[in-house]
């Protein structure tokens, strides 16, 4: 199966009797520059979020707290399926891949890193248009 480059990463963890410290920078533990970040919490498990593709943003998706997935989708007949649930992995997610995030547990924090500043005209929001763009392209 090819997705277009989603894959999980790992990041160094740091910790002593204290805890742990994780440290996730861009362009060494992620493969772009931090433009942007935001966080979903308090959504119930039945929710299905995102349900886009995007233009031009990546996506590193870490599940800080709790747990939840991520169904990716390339508009050619590709799919999987990731349970994001330990806070020092992300799953990294490149642009034009359609999203949905679900199955959130009560204590979920998803925590979303991006390349780009948010500008909603780079967003599809119809998949059926996203699989015509995907595939207009190859």
């Amino acid at each position: 199966m090819n997705l277009n480059g989603v894959q999980m990463l790992e990041f160094p963890q740091h910790g002593d009797e204290r805890g742990h410290l994780v440290v996730v920078e861009g362009m060494k533990d992620i493969p772009f520059e931090i433009k942007r970040m935001f966080y979903i919490y308090g959504s119930d498990a039945n929710v299905v979020r995102g349900r886009h593709a995007n233009r031009k943003s990546e996506f590193v998706m870490i599940n800080v707290a709790g747990q939840s997935k991520v169904r990716v989708d390339d508009g050619r007949g590709n799919e999987a399926v990731f349970s994001i649930n330990r806070p020092h992995t992300g799953l990294y997610l490149p642009k034009m891949i359609w999203k949905d995030m679900y199955d959130f547990s009560a204590d979920s924090v998803l925590l979303v890193l991006s390349n780009e500043a948010y500008d909603p005209d780079e967003y599809i929001r119809d998949y059926d248009a996203f699989v015509k763009e995907v595939n207009a392209d190859a």
